[in-house]
């Protein structure tokens, strides 16, 4: 990886846009903010083995939510219930070899803040996810932040069938651990291996 420490796009924030309402009717969306120095930085190699052909793209995003409803209005003041918001800003990887990926994730990307008037709502990181575009499909592995926090490896496996299979047109799907059956039938799977590696500044 080159390095010169990669920063978050000045394009990312078209990409972060907020979907929430009070009281069952819609209101303004909040200016998402960026943290101007996020720290914790996580370099993601993805490696595919075994595909049946190539990938149209290779993107993936960063799926942030906020969890703790305090600082959120009430969609509806019957039920009391809240709308917790979220953002999907991109990861962009690199291809770096025939079969290898690399992209940046943070956990800290977004700035916490007072959006509703309510307290400071703070942004948690759930999950890095790729999208892999085959003919037809669209494969997705992930890693949860407790997988990246923890810099894991992790394999999941994926039905070559579903590649071009018109059937299945416009589908996504989630990879699987390895299992008996796929053991059994490893020829009909390919794979997609997601190892996280923290960098500091």
């Amino acid at each position: 990886m080159p390095s010169k420490r990669s920063t978050p796009s000045a394009a990312l924030a078209l990409a972060l846009t907020l979907a929430t309402s009070t009281y069952g009717s819609p209101m303004n969306t909040p200016d998402i903010k960026q943290n101007p120095h996020p720290q914790m930085r996580y370099e993601v190699t993805m490696t595919i083995e075994g595909a049946p052909g190539p990938f149209e793209t290779v993107t993936g995003f960063m799926q942030y939510e906020v969890l703790d409803d305090r600082c959120l209005p009430m969609q509806d003041p019957i039920s009391g219930a809240k709308k917790h918001p979220m953002t999907d800003p991109p990861i962009h990887f690199e291809r770096v070899s025939d079969n290898v990926y690399k992209g940046v994730v943070y956990a800290d990307l977004l700035q916490n803040e007072d959006y509703y008037g309510l307290g400071i709502c703070k942004w948690s990181l759930v999950s890095a996810i790729g999208r892999l575009q085959g003919k037809e499909a669209t494969f997705s592995p992930d890693l949860s932040l407790d997988e990246l926090v923890a810099q894991e490896r992790k394999t999941l496996y994926f039905y070559k069938g579903n590649y071009s299979h018109n059937s299945v047109k416009d589908s996504v799907f989630a990879g699987v651990p390895l299992s008996d059956h796929i053991k059994a039938h490893r020829d009909d799977f390919f794979s997609v291996t997601l190892e996280a590696r923290e960098v500091f500044p």
